[in-house]
């Protein structure tokens, strides 16, 4: 019996050429996979005039169009790989609407031209701290993939009687109703009485999973605060609600991780007075209604 031959993959500089649909929506940056995925589904993507479907394949040379309107591709030798670190407070959902009108980690970041962000990874509305944003979408999939096993550490601070047994069991392992979790390592890092802060880390990304573990032992989690992502720490200076662009340096410490190179592009992203000034009230309102 004839084995049935592979198509292959046209790669230029890391920027897929030839290949699925969703993986080259993903790439150039207009949505992540899946979320190409869920638009392929209902019809809203179309290529060179046709409506597609999940399987279909395109090059940066087609015109895909989304609800009508054409996506802009860049060409691989214009394509700039970026990312920034945004500090999320509490209170901000991480999804780019809400139908309740509450405020997006999206609201405040910079426009990008010819591209979105894309978001690696989630926060709940009730956790603050570092996540990340990229112009491409291969990036982001290789870091959320859960085969890379990215370290994830958290400040989180309980509220409840906390003992070694219990300790020594959230390291071995704890059945959740999606599978197995534990955490990797767990530090006491101060409070008091019945609040006590730890340091802990984990190499998986499921939903609440921080919270899920301590509730396992009817612990409840009253703060939580994601510190570090892989070999990047939240800087000090980095104020709640802000961002900043990563360092050469710091992005090809990711690219390591990930086994893209270095994109050569020149774009660089910048928050403009106007666009600073509007975050501002944005983030001062944000204050007033939490008191």
């Amino acid at each position: 019996m004839q084995k049935p031959t592979e198509q292959k993959v046209k790669v230029q500089d890391d920027i897929i050429v030839d290949d699925k649909l969703q993986k080259i929506m993903a790439t150039a940056g207009i949505a992540s996979r899946r979320e190409s995925e869920r638009w392929i589904q209902a019809g809203r993507v179309s290529v060179n005039g046709k409506i597609s479907t999940i399987g279909d394949r395109a090059s940066i040379n087609d015109t895909i169009r989304v609800d009508g309107k054409p996506i802009r591709m860049t060409k691989p030798e214009d394509f700039k790989r970026i990312m920034i670190v945004y500090h999320k407070p509490e209170g901000e959902i991480s999804t780019r609407k809400d139908p309740e009108g509450r405020p997006t980690i999206f609201d405040t970041l910079p426009k990008i031209r010819n591209s979105r962000w894309l978001s690696v990874g989630r926060l709940d509305f009730n956790t603050s701290g570092l996540i990340f944003f990229t112009n491409d979408g291969e990036m982001a999939n290789k870091l959320m993939h859960p085969s890379l096993e990215v370290v994830r550490k958290y400040a989180v601070r309980v509220r409840g009687q906390v003992h070694d047994e219990m300790i020594q069991a959230l390291l071995a392992g704890v059945e959740l109703e999606d599978g197995l979790a534990r955490f990797e390592s767990i530090e006491v890092a101060g409070g008091e009485r019945s609040n006590h802060w730890y340091h802990v880390t984990l190499r998986e990304g499921k939903n609440r999973e921080v919270r899920r573990l301590w509730e396992a032992f009817d612990v409840q989690v009253s703060r939580l605060h994601r510190i570090q992502y892989g070999p990047f720490e939240l800087p000090r200076a980095l104020k709640c609600g802000r961002w900043r662009e990563l360092t050469r340096d710091e992005l090809a410490d990711f690219e390591k991780i990930t086994g893209l190179t270095s994109s050569r592009g020149s774009k660089n992203v910048r928050q403009n007075k106007s666009h600073e000034k509007r975050s501002n009230k944005r983030l001062k309102a944000r204050k007033v209604s939490r008191r």
